[in-house]
């Protein structure tokens, strides 16, 4: 291939009346090649290969997560970037603006609140694996609505014990409280909700709230969406954090997990609304929040039982012993998180059980029933003349 200083000594030589098969040979090249040169005025260009976006081999899996409803770029570049991506943010965010246009959407009116004034609560559900097996994960979230900041703490039970401890964690990961909590219309807070009046709140719900000093609020029926600010983190955590993490080895393993993307993901974020780091605007809601009580919520289910004259109570269908001395008596029950059966009489606890399945049968503790054990051994005590006079 001719050079740029090869066609000067061609054109030097041309311009001297040199025959071209003397250029050639003086130049080491075919006559033609001289030609083609004169003509062309100048040695050709090298002709350059397009240049391959470091994207495109990936984009068969972009379009495959697009379709399957992953649209968050950021859980798209650590999916590429797992298989060996090496190029930047930017040029994927380009690649999937166009295709916006097919994804279905909502349109809907966001009302902001001022700092530290409301928390907004919603569950969520999604299959996914813990311990090897498929498994329906239950996660509350809780997300303050000035800063967007959000917690969610992830269980197999929506039951009430549950709802409250999740919005426990959430104040203590937040390191207060806010001024109301918007639920909505699940049991656990919200018994009944009129079309024309108050909402009548479950009774351990304003006792939660009492004790925190929030103020209870619920979304009007068939209106969830006034909370919208939680709905869309519902849908976050789904299509970022159960998309990017999809196998646990244990209900702990998960939530250390969710809770370390909280703070290496979703607090470092850039919210779309206010434009604006999320850890950054919390810092300005922080000192708004209310303080943590001293003394933490009991969340464990609680109930009356009475002591039954063979000295047991009944629970979840299965029985537990009592101590003798209490039979008759009422006394109470709470059943923590951990499956811990605590009996109380009064304030003083008298009595503990870890709950057994109807297949593993009643529990007792020896000690309960002694005095029960004592009396029913005691055998009256005859001469043989009694029995003597009978014959």
């Amino acid at each position: 291939m001719l050079r740029k200083e090869d066609f000067a000594v061609i054109k030097s030589l041309n311009q001297r009346g040199v025959y071209l098969k003397d250029i050639a040979a003086e130049i080491g090249v075919h006559p033609r090649t001289v030609s083609r040169a004169l003509k062309r005025k100048g040695a050709p260009s090298p002709k350059r290969k397009p240049a391959v976006s470091k994207l495109e081999p990936y984009q068969p899996k972009i379009d495959r997560l697009l379709t399957e409803g992953v649209w968050n770029a950021n859980v798209i570049l650590r999916e590429i970037q797992a298989d060996g991506y090496r190029g930047g943010y930017t040029v994927l965010r380009q690649y999937i603006q166009p295709k916006r246009v097919d994804r279905p959407s909502r349109v809907t009116v966001r009302f902001e609140t001022e700092p530290g004034n409301q928390l907004q609560s919603d569950w969520g559900e999604i299959i996914t694996q813990v311990a090897g097996q498929p498994t329906k994960v239950r996660f509350i979230v809780n997300t303050l609505g000035y800063s967007r900041r959000f917690h969610f703490w992830c269980t197999d039970s929506e039951d009430s014990e549950h709802t409250y401890e999740g919005m426990i964690r959430s104040f203590e990961y937040f390191g207060g409280v806010t001024a109301e909590v918007l639920v909505d219309n699940q049991k656990s807070a919200v018994l009944e909700h009129p079309s024309n009046g108050q909402p009548k709140f479950n009774e351990r719900f304003i006792d939660l709230a009492g004790h925190y000093g929030f103020t209870p609020r619920a979304c009007k029926p068939y209106r969830a969406r006034t909370k919208g600010k939680d709905e869309r983190m519902v849908g976050y955590i789904k299509g970022n954090f159960f998309v990017r993490y999809r196998s646990f080895e244990s209900w702990a393993h998960l939530n250390q997990r969710s809770e370390r993307w909280l703070a290496e993901e979703a607090d470092r974020r850039v919210q779309d609304t206010v434009r604006e780091v999320v850890a950054l605007r919390f810092e300005r809601e922080k000192p708004a929040l209310k303080p943590l009580p001293c003394v933490r919520y009991d969340t464990s289910y609680f109930e009356f039982r009475r002591v039954s004259w063979d000295g047991y109570i009944d629970v979840r269908g299965n029985r537990y012993s009592i101590p003798a001395d209490l039979l008759g008596q009422r006394v109470a029950v709470r059943i923590g998180l951990d499956s811990t059966l605590r009996i109380y009489q009064a304030e003083n606890l008298v009595a503990t059980h870890t709950l057994r399945s109807r297949e593993e049968g009643w529990s007792t503790d020896p000690k309960h029933h002694t005095t029960l054990w004592n009396d029913t051994l005691k055998v009256e005590q005859r001469p043989l003349s009694a029995y003597e006079e009978v014959a």
